[in-house]
Parts: C-alpha cells; sequence; structure tokens
C-alpha cells in the first residue's frame, strides 16, 4: 500500500481539496502540518493512485511538495484504527422527545453504543468506499444542526442531499423520520456506496448521479423542502447561483469559518434565505439558513451591513436638517413625500455593496433619489460627493 502526500499553501487549501476528491473520490486525508501548509493524502495500491501529472495540474501554484511512503503489512488495522465512532447528542430542548434519538455514527467493525441518556440512532458507514463518515468537523456540524431542526420540523418532510458522499447525511435523515430523501453526487462510486450504506441501515433513500457545474437541481416541488449541501465553499456558491428556488431550510457545511458570510450573502441576495443558526468546530463551520416568510420582503445586503447602517443615518439625518430648513420656503407637497419614501424603502431594501465603502456611497445615493423625489437639491456641506 502507498501513501501519496500532497502538501500545499493554506490559503489555496480548499480549492486544492475540492479538485483532490475529483480524483480520489473515497476520500482524503488532512493533516494541518503548521500554520501556512496543509497535507492531503491518498491511499492505494500501485498504479491505482492518481498519477503525478494529474496531481501537478491540480495544485498548480499552491503546490509545496508531492512525496510518497510504502505502508506498513498492517496498513488495514491502522487505517481502522483512523475511523472512530463518533456520537452526536440529540439537542437539549428536545430531550424528552422520544421520537428524536442521539446519532451514533460507526464503521461496521465498531460496536453500537452504549449511550444511556436517551434513544439511539446507529448509523453504519463504510469508510472505504466514499466520502463522509462523520469524523469530519463538517460532517458532524451538519448532523448536529440536522437534529436541530428534526426536533422543530413537522415529519415527514423531503429532503435533497447534494452532494450525499457516503450518503451519511441522507441516512440520517431518512432516520429521523424526513422523507422522501434524494442523495445526489458527482462520482458513481459515491452513487452506489449510499445506496449501499442506505441498505445496511435499513432506510429508503434514491440517490442519483448528478453534475452542480452542468446540471440544474431536480425540481422537487415542495414547500417544506429541506437542502443538505456538505459541499466547499466554491460549489456552495454555484448553488446559490443555480438553484431555481430557495427550499423551506438549508443546511450548508464544509466551509471555513471566514467564509460564512460570502455564501450566507449570495443565498440572501438571490433567494431571500436567511441565517437561523450558524455553528464552528476549529476552522470548519456550518450554517442553518431559512425561506424568508411568504409576504415579508428579505433583508438585502445593504440593509445587513454596518457600514451601510452608518450610511443611511447620516443620510437621514442630512436629509432631516435640510428639509428643516426648506419647510418656510417649500414645504413638500403628499405627492412627494410618497415618493420620497418609496425611493429610501427600495433602496435600501435592495442595493447590493460594491466596495467596503459601500455603505457611504450606497447613502450618497440614497440622498440624490431622495432629493430628485422631493424636487430639492441635497445641501453642498454633506452632499452625495462628501459620503462617496
Amino acid at each position: 500500500m502507498i501513501r501519496l502526500a500532497v502538501r500545499v499553501r493554506r490559503e489555496q487549501a480548499e480549492l486544492v481539496l475540492a479538485e483532490l476528491l475529483e480524483l480520489a473520490p473515497a476520500g482524503v486525508e488532512e493533516l494541518q502540518l503548521d500554520a501556512d501548509t496543509i497535507e492531503y493524502a491518498v491511499y492505494g495500491a500501485p498504479g491505482e493512485l492518481p498519477g503525478l501529472h494529474d496531481l501537478e495540474a491540480v495544485v498548480a501554484d499552491a503546490l509545496v511538495e508531492i512525496s510518497t511512503s510504502e505502508i506498513a503489512d498492517d496498513w488495514q488495522e491502522r487505517w481502522k484504527q483512523f475511523h472512530r465512532p463518533v456520537l452526536i447528542a440529540a439537542p437539549p430542548a428536545a430531550a424528552d422527545a422520544a421520537r428524536l434519538p442521539a446519532l451514533h455514527v460507526r464503521p461496521p467493525w465498531e460496536a453500537p453504543s452504549r449511550h444511556r441518556d436517551g434513544p439511539v440512532r446507529e448509523i453504519v458507514i463504510d469508510p472505504g468506499q466514499a466520502f463522509g463518515t462523520g469524523a469530519h468537523a463538517s460532517t458532524r456540524l451538519c448532523l448536529e444542526l440536522l437534529l436541530e431542526l428534526a426536533a422543530e420540523q413537522a415529519l415527514p418532510a423531503p429532503v435533497l442531499d447534494v452532494g450525499t458522499g457516503s450518503g451519511v447525511l441522507a441516512i440520517a435523515a431518512a432516520g429521523l423520520g424526513f422523507a422522501p430523501v434524494l442523495g445526489l453526487d458527482h462520482e458513481l462510486e459515491s452513487v452506489d456506496a449510499a445506496a449501499a450504506n442506505a441498505a445496511v441501515n435499513g432506510v429508503e433513500i434514491e440517490v442519483r448521479r448528478f453534475d452542480l457545474r452542468r446540471e440544474v437541481l431536480p425540481a422537487l416541488d415542495a414547500p417544506r423542502l429541506v437542502v443538505l449541501a456538505n459541499l466547499l465553499r466554491p460549489l456552495l456558491l454555484e448553488l446559490a447561483g443555480t438553484m431555481p428556488s430557495a427550499p423551506a431550510q438549508m443546511i450548508a457545511a464544509g466551509l471555513l469559518t471566514h467564509e460564512v458570510d460570502e455564501v450566507l450573502a449570495a443565498f440572501a441576495q438571490r433567494l431571500g434565505m436567511s441565517e437561523r443558526e450558524r455553528r464552528e468546530r476549529g476552522e470548519w463551520a456550518a450554517l442553518w439558513m431559512s425561506r424568508e416568510a411568504a409576504g415579508s420582503e428579505p433583508a438585502g445586503p445593504l440593509a445587513q451591513s454596518p457600514q451601510a447602517l452608518s450610511g443611511i443615518a447620516v443620510a437621514a439625518s442630512t436629509i432631516e436638517r435640510y428639509t428643516r430648513s426648506i419647510a418656510p420656503r417649500t414645504p413638500p407637497s403628499p405627492s412627494s413625500s410618497a415618493a420620497a419614501a418609496l425611493s429610501a424603502r427600495s433602496i435600501v431594501s435592495s442595493a447590493a455593496p460594491t466596495s467596503s465603502g459601500s455603505g457611504s456611497r450606497q447613502a450618497a445615493i440614497a440622498i440624490s433619489s431622495i432629493a430628485r423625489a422631493c424636487s430639492i437639491a441635497p445641501p453642498n456641506s454633506a452632499g452625495p460627493t462628501r459620503l462617496a
């Protein structure tokens, strides 16, 4: 058995990992060597591992070093020691609900849980077939949020698991009472593995091969649809741009902590989704989003920006001072006041920031637009050019 290790610069590690998983869908071992370097490793017999040319093409400028080493004859036992069972406790708020068990994710050679504080749902996953054993922080965070969602969700409700891998999330969802459950994955090995794991766990899920970058998500017309997406930032951003409509609930993971706000903004701006909860473990994070209630207007990115709020406050104060100063001479008419209110509302709710100073820039636009709607000119002392 050969271990093929690729060391890359940390700032480009997530992009490299996404490409490596295309070459090694069975999974990649990840180690943080130091503050600046991540090592990814794959295992296989000679001739089964990705070629050096393919690896160099994938990692490109992020490459630090590629190395190979031979694994001792007892590698199978050592490999088993690497995959340990994981227990995800039921949320405290639902501890007295008999229908909601803790989740015990384990490989087939590990014994069932001895957890005595409530019911436990065993999820047996063969780690040798596809990515997703429950041990990775992003998968654990997804399972935690899935339990939280199940605690308040009226079941059954449909689930779409995008990038299902081993099927661990889809199987957990089916075990908790969600139905129907559809898992999608680009790799044929993952499709087969998820279906086999579902059979072992005695749950019913459908698994299809699917290419997120070339196909549109299946049109599931379900008002209570739940989407699970344990992917990486680039794929989540693509998903935000291609989803035909917003699901009722969505759990997104595979994110580094500093990437969450960007992904949230993408889903909020196009699909009107809002944050319910986020969880972090180490450098990894998961995000639970919900569709805005019918009849409500999603808060645009401008309204969520502290800089924008500050800029709009300046705009409002400036307009108030100016309108007071001209009130004795030119009192605004009811129609112009209504137009001003409509202009302000449309700008605040839908304008999108374009830079770090976007709050001031958008506030300047607000002043100018409201002033035009009221047929007045903005004062020179605090006009748009000062705020832009």
